[in-house]
């Protein structure tokens, strides 16, 4: 295992079940939010993917389970596959007290068993947060085609590297905002970050757990969904969602959906 992708498995098995707990409370209070409105949790994604009962849809490092388990409420056939058995814990109990089947593959995404990669899913969804954690994009493709079966679709959505890389916002009005930049948008160095549940952890008194992270530019991603053999049917960048008016004008997000021919 690489350097990197140990010390980034050792942070997310360091305290994710109980933020998760802080974040989204008990697995049955989580369950019952989600179960009002599985669409809802979901979000824009659930456009692309069209409809989903009887699928079978893989959630690449699917975390805490919170989509997967709206998805199998609205009928999916569900699997995530993340290296962290804190997050398969609460996804675990998350789905009995939703009431729905889950499959979760508790393994390094790279290192997948071979029976696993039978090209049998519908739809491979990944999901803000997840390519800063490889090296190489390359590898990570090819798992995709190997998952999906022809016809097959990735619906893939992460945060825009202008954002990530580039610039940052700032303000304390609707009225005044400031776009500075204050990255390299080239730069293929790694960043030491706080682990993404960190906010929501309640541990005190020790170290905040680090990862290793890895931004990407928009046409590395394109180009290394392409060259695994996947072809490219939308590439949308979107603006800021929420009601932050500090991030008009810059792109805050991006969806691609790729097919298997």
């Amino acid at each position: 295992m690489e350097p990197t992708t140990k010390q980034n498995e050792q942070s997310w098995n360091t305290g994710a079940y109980g933020a998760w707990l802080q974040r989204f409370g008990t697995p049955a209070e989580a369950a019952a939010k989600i179960k009002a409105a599985p669409a809802k949790r979901v979000g824009t994604a659930l456009e692309h993917m069209g409809e989903v009962s009887g699928k079978r849809i893989v959630n690449l490092l699917g975390s805490n389970g919170n989509k997967a388990v709206a998805l199998a409420l609205l009928g999916a056939d569900a699997t995530v596959i993340d290296f962290s058995q804190e997050n398969e814990r609460y996804a675990r109990e998350l789905a009995a007290e939703a009431g729905v089947p889950l499959t979760y593959i508790v393994a390094d995404v790279l290192k997948l068993p071979s029976g696993v990669l039978d090209g049998s899913y519908d739809i491979v969804y990944m999901e803000f947060g997840i390519l800063h954690y490889f090296l190489d994009l390359a590898p990570l493709f090819e798992v995709v085609r190997g998952l999906l079966r022809q016809g097959g679709k990735l619906v893939l959505q992460d945060f825009h590297p202008v954002s990530t890389k580039l610039i940052s916002s700032r303000g304390t009005t609707a009225n005044i905002r400031k776009h500075k930049v204050t990255g390299d948008y080239f730069s293929s160095e790694l960043e030491e970050k706080e682990v993404a549940f960190a906010k929501f952890t309640v541990e005190q008194g020790g170290e905040v757990p680090k990862v290793l992270l890895r931004n990407w530019t928009l046409g590395e991603i394109v180009t290394a969904v392409a060259g695994g053999g996947l072809c490219i049917k939308l590439l949308e960048e979107l603006p800021n969602g929420s009601s932050d008016v500090f991030d008009k004008g810059i792109p805050k997000t991006f969806t691609i959906v790729a097919e298997k021919l």
